[in-house]
């Protein structure tokens, strides 16, 4: 089996198949650990446009989290979200300055509190706000850079979150948009539930001239697979289904070439990639918040060993770097 290869306007990604914005996840190091197992390309951690404009590049441990982009790191997307057109258009500016090779502005996020500040989602409840900020954008940014659109297929399963969805996928489409990712769940949905994927399906015959990903309930290769063939979707996005298990990539290269899948990584393969991660987030936090920090992708990562809730509570339990290089010598043999 062949994927089409993917492009996100000019852009050339090839895989169809991209580490997802995750908030708290998808930093600079876990954007290496993927690409490096097979991850076509990244999209950033959200960022709010009010904090890239009042950052300088480079200045502050926060900055550096958010904003870091090496070579290696090509091509990657930087996710923006907020609520007033001027800032978002200020942000696009600063992080194409800072190396990103295309925009994406979130229209999907489902948190309460984002929502309470008229962001994410919000934005699909007033379509002549979010259009005002797509067009914002589009006119801030180079004309061959692409500007992408994450959404959710709605507020609610109301016919006026349907309209407004709609009315905000045209409009944005007159307006230049390149890509749209689709999760399919409604906002207040938030991730309770199956995604919907006959949604997708629907739209890609409503809609076939646009460039459409996918996004919701990938976390193994087979669900990607599922995806690309039924659907009609021209990518997807893998967001938590990346966490821990970022040979979800890997192996869904592996169909892609037509290779049977290689077995599940064993506990050295394990311990080489967590070893390698942990080090990458050493380099971005520092010590001193690393273990911290790493907690969340160690708690992951431990689904997958053969005693997962002891590893689990392991690495919970752990406090510093010296902690951790315990736990890892505890469960994870090395070569």
């Amino acid at each position: 089996m062949k994927f089409s290869p993917l492009a996100i306007g000019s852009l050339p990604i090839g895989f169809p198949a991209i580490q997802a914005a995750l908030s708290g996840y998808s930093d600079w190091a876990q954007r290496r650990i993927v690409r490096q197992l097979g991850a076509s390309a990244t999209i950033s951690e959200v960022m709010l446009d009010q904090f890239i404009i009042s950052v300088t590049h480079g200045k502050g441990k926060k900055a550096k989290r958010f904003l870091r982009v090496e070579e290696n790191d090509h091509p990657v997307g930087a996710q923006l979200m907020g609520c007033q057109p001027e800032e978002f258009a200020l942000a696009a500016r600063k992080v194409v300055e800072w190396g990103f090779d295309w925009v994406d502005i979130n229209f999907g996020c489902p948190v309460k509190k984002i929502l309470g500040r008229h962001r994410g989602g919000f934005h699909l409840t007033q379509p002549t706000v979010a259009l005002a900020i797509v067009r914002a954008v589009r006119e801030a940014v180079p004309q061959d850079m692409p500007v992408t659109l994450k959404m959710r297929r709605g507020l609610d399963d109301s016919p006026k979150s349907l309209e407004n969805f709609r009315e905000i996928l045209h409009g944005a489409r007159e307006l230049g948009i390149d890509v749209f990712t689709i999760h399919p769940r409604t906002v207040l949905q938030r991730y309770v539930g199956p995604s919907d994927w006959d949604f997708l399906r629907q739209l890609r015959k409503e809609a076939p001239e646009i460039t459409l990903l996918g996004s919701g309930d990938l976390f193994t290769a087979e669900d990607c697979r599922q995806m690309l063939t039924t659907t009609g979707v021209n990518g997807i996005t893998i967001a938590r289904g990346a966490i821990g298990n970022p040979w979800i990539f890997r192996d869904l290269r592996a169909m892609d070439e037509g290779r049977p899948v290689p077995p599940p990584p064993d506990l050295y393969e394990q311990r080489n990639v967590i070893e390698e991660h942990f080090s990458l987030a050493t380099e971005l936090y520092g010590e001193k918040r690393v273990t911290f920090i790493m907690k969340k992708f160690c708690v992951k990562y431990a689904q997958r060993h053969p005693r997962p809730e002891e590893v689990r509570d392991a690495f919970l339990a752990m406090k510093n770097p010296m902690d951790w290089k315990t736990v890892l010598e505890r469960y994870y043999p090395s070569a």
